[in-house]
């Protein structure tokens, strides 16, 4: 606490001691936003940018709510953030540049950061970065159990479906290559791992797949959003 109080760190103060701060970010469940957004509005000063990572939470909805604030940011991250790796896409509205770069040092802080003009883009991000963590996962679950049942013990199969592709995605994240080129370099034509390419790249594999699901996420983030 002194350490941190040595640095200008305060742990909840009176918020009505504060006043015209330099940004205000807002992280909390989207249901709570009618409850929790009216008590910062005494914080919100002219050069306040108010920065909110609360999902399928509008602009719209956020200017409506703090009126007095004149510099929006919507963001998305996603679960990698929690280990500085993750992405986030943002999208301003009223902001300068000088609130713009504050934000994105902040956002920063969690990994990489891209930004767009266009808020529908939102719906686009929140199914393929928002919620893909969760595809990653089940990718790695449904190899293990492949695994299991051509003959691995059920340890084995999920260890090797965990390293694979835990040291896959550090590779493409350490290569210059694109992911098609960094496939297409493993691949010996007439092996093991293009017969099994063209299970998954057949007409009802993993492509229209996932286009059917990321899809689906799309709409289902339109509809939560109003």
């Amino acid at each position: 606490m002194s350490a941190l109080a040595a640095r200008g760190v305060r742990l909840n103060p009176d918020l009505r001691a504060l006043k015209d701060v330099a940004a205000i970010v807002i992280a909390v469940k989207p249901q709570m936003a009618a409850e929790v957004l009216p008590a910062l509005a005494p914080m919100i000063g002219a050069s306040t940018v108010v920065v909110s990572i609360m999902a399928g939470r509008t602009l719209q909805f956020l200017s409506a709510t703090l009126k007095s604030a004149s510099a929006l940011i919507r963001a998305m991250p996603n679960l990698p953030a929690s280990i500085g790796r993750g992405i986030t896409v943002a999208v301003p509205l009223g902001a300068g540049n000088a609130q713009r770069e504050l934000a994105d040092r902040l956002l920063a802080a969690t990994g990489a950061v891209e930004w767009v003009e266009d808020e529908t883009l939102l719906d686009a991000v929140t199914a393929v970065s928002g919620s893909g963590p969760a595809y990653v996962f089940l990718l790695a679950e449904a190899l293990a159990q492949a695994g299991a049942s051509a003959g691995l013990p059920r340890h084995l199969a999920e260890r090797l479906a965990r390293e694979t592709v835990a040291g896959a995605g550090e590779l493409l994240h350490r290569s210059t290559l694109d992911a098609a080129a960094l496939r297409e370099n493993v691949t010996s034509p007439g092996g093991t791992t293009a017969a099994a390419l063209d299970v998954l790249m057949g007409q009802n594999g993993l492509v229209p797949l996932l286009k059917k699901a990321i899809a689906a996420a799309t709409e289902r983030s339109r509809k939560l959003a109003g």
